[in-house]
Order: C-alpha cells, then sequence, then structure tokens
C-alpha cells in the first residue's frame, strides 16, 4: 500500500431523521465468492487507513470476525477511535424468529469486537435463507411470502436493541414501497435508512423518491454494477452500467474511470454508496469521488436517461413454493405478492 490518503474531515456526510451524521461514501464488505474473509479484513484497515470512516458489513458475509481484528489493530494503533467510525451490520434471514434479533445482534458485536453498532438493517423482508455458494435453483422449503406481522415481530426486537443501547439507529434493506408503507404505519421507531440497489442502469426512481419524502436515507449497494457478483445473480440481459454510453461520455470529460462516474452521480442524486475494491487505487478514487469535482446538473440530467430498470440482484433463491418469478420479490405491480 502507498501513502495515498484522503482527509476524513473532507468527506460530506449525510445528516438521518434522528440527527446522526452518516459519511457520504461506505466501504462494502461482501467478498463475494473471490475475496477471501481475511482479504476483506486486509482491505478495511487499509481504507480506514486512507481514511474511510463508514463500513458497511453483514453477518451472511462470513467475514465479521476477521473485520473486527481489523477494527481492533487501527484502534489500538491510534489510527482511528471508535466513535470516528460509522459501523453498519445487518440481520440475516434465518435470525427473525422471537428472541433471534438479540442474539444475532450480541455474536455480531462479539464479532467485530464492538460495544453497539452505529446503524443495524434487517437484510432481508423474509426469513428466506439459502446455503453459502449455492446456485441460481437453490430453494428453502421453508421459504415463505413477506408476511406483515412477522416483519412486525422481528422489527419490534430491532426497537429493543435501541433501547438497550446496543444499536444507535434502525434500518430497512431490500425493501419495497407496498412493505414500507406498513412498516411505516406500525413502527414506533421508524427506519432511518433503506439499503437498496442503486445504480445509473437501475434508478427505481418511484421507490428511491418514496423513500426520500419519508425522511429515509437510502444507501445504494451495487454502485457500480456489481461486477464482481456471484455468478447465481447474472443473466444474460443484465446491463454494464461502466459500459453505458451517458456514463463514458461523462467520464471522459472529467477524464476519469466510469466507475467513478456511477459514485459521483450516486453522492449528487443525494443516495449514499457502498463500492468495494481491495485495489489501492480503486479505494482512492471511490472515496475522492465524493469530496471533489462533482458531477454539473446537467450531466445528472444525462444519465437519467442511463437507467434501463435492470435490476442485478434479483434474489431468485429466496422464492418460496407457488412463486411466479423473483419478479414477486418486489411486488412489482405494487402488491405485496403471496399474500
Amino acid at each position: 500500500m502507498s501513502n495515498q490518503t484522503v482527509d476524513p474531515a473532507s468527506v460530506p456526510y449525510f445528516t438521518l431523521a434522528g440527527g446522526d451524521k452518516i459519511p457520504a461514501i461506505g466501504l462494502g464488505t461482501f467478498g463475494s465468492d473471490h475475496v477471501s474473509p481475511v482479504q476483506v479484513a486486509e482491505t478495511v484497515k487499509a481504507a480506514i487507513k486512507m481514511g474511510y470512516r463508514h463500513i458497511d458489513c453483514a453477518s451472511v458475509y462470513g467475514n465479521e470476525k476477521e473485520i473486527g481484528e481489523a477494527f481492533k489493530e487501527v484502534f489500538d494503533e491510534g489510527i482511528v477511535s471508535r466513535e470516528q467510525l460509522w459501523i453498519t451490520s445487518k440481520l440475516w434471514n434465518d435470525m427473525h424468529g422471537k428472541g433471534d434479533v438479540l442474539l444475532s445482534c450480541a455474536q455480531t458485536l462479539k464479532d467485530l469486537g464492538l460495544d453497539y453498532l452505529d446503524l443495524y438493517l434487517v437484510h432481508w423482508p423474509f426469513p428466506n435463507y439459502h446455503p453459502p455458494g449455492c446456485d441460481v435453483e437453490s430453494r428453502s422449503k421453508d421459504a415463505k411470502p413477506y408476511i406483515h406481522e412477522k416483519y412486525m415481530e422481528t422489527w419490534y426486537q430491532m426497537e429493543r436493541l435501541v433501547a438497550a443501547g446496543l444499536v444507535k439507529n434502525i434500518g430497512t434493506s431490500n425493501m419495497t414501497i407496498p412493505k414500507m408503507k406498513l412498516v411505516l404505519r406500525d413502527a414506533k421507531i421508524k427506519p432511518v435508512c433503506n439499503e437498496m440497489e442503486l445504480h445509473p442502469n437501475f434508478q427505481q426512481p418511484e421507490l428511491f423518491n418514496f423513500i426520500k419524502e419519508q425522511g429515509i436515507q437510502p444507501i445504494g449497494f451495487s454502485p457500480i454494477g456489481s461486477p464482481a457478483r456471484p455468478e447465481r445473480d447474472r443473466t444474460a440481459e443484465d446491463t454494464v452500467d461502466i459500459e453505458d454510453p451517458a456514463v463514458k461520455n461523462i467520464a471522459e470529460a472529467h477524464n476519469i474511470h466510469p466507475a467513478v462516474v456511477c459514485l459521483k452521480w450516486a453522492y449528487k442524486r443525494g443516495q449514499l454508496p457502498i463500492p468495494f475494491s481491495t485495489k489501492e487505487r480503486n479505494l482512492y478514487s471511490n472515496l475522492m469521488a465524493v469530496v471533489e469535482d462533482p458531477l454539473t446538473n446537467s450531466e445528472m440530467k444525462e444519465l437519467e436517461g442511463a437507467d434501463k430498470g435492470c435490476r442485478l440482484i434479483k434474489g431468485q433463491v429466496f422464492l418460496w413454493e407457488g412463486s411466479n418469478g423473483w419478479e414477486d420479490l418486489w411486488d412489482a405491480d405494487g402488491i405485496i405478492s403471496g399474500v
């Protein structure tokens, strides 16, 4: 690693509904099928030394213990204090049951070596899960459609984590407008963030605008189109953001890589991207994307035309018996499927 660094104070932030300030770009830690937990942890350590202050984790990624060791090293070395980091994790689908949310959060805190999380998300709105490394045809016989009463039982446990001081903020992930309306109706503590797939070829304007109107901060995963996503999440119809003509034209005008255009677009639009890379030059250019040389309004308008409606992370492995296809997971017709 070289000595390229970014002053953390120069990195902008978004202010959440409760007043907490979340850095406007984070480091994702999903290493997919090709980056080992140790490599991810080394990347986390390098990123923090470079100036990243926002790390997005999840129990299902299978690397929180190693990331926790990286946190301990940077704390012990005095590079950063716990209070200077924003650390997110997520509740996995097989831990939605009564009492399981506390157990899962406690395990994450133990693995990460932390006393609290800045943000804890419900990873998917179903208790459906799949074995690690499964193929796209894998299905659980216990998979169910969204059942709002069950989800709220999980959410009320999330709220108790806030009351216990284990978690500062709670949020949702992979939601839809019909589901989110019900959660907002019934939650005592409203979600402050919703993590969702967002990139120029998949802009989700209706959900994005709804989330923003509710005072919820969108966090965008796969912000450059997830070129390293697992094979099970690839189909022949998928588009590639960094090959999009509008993205490439703007990249040439700014003399930057098309991937950086995707991140600049995300920040200027008002969403928070969480890219991942093990390469130092990418870590640096990703972080600088939100610090300097913003896109113009006319460039943002041009990128509106890049929206192909191409969802890359379709979630087929979460489907239940009797479902019609992955679209059912996303309530494409505005109605919660399977209810």
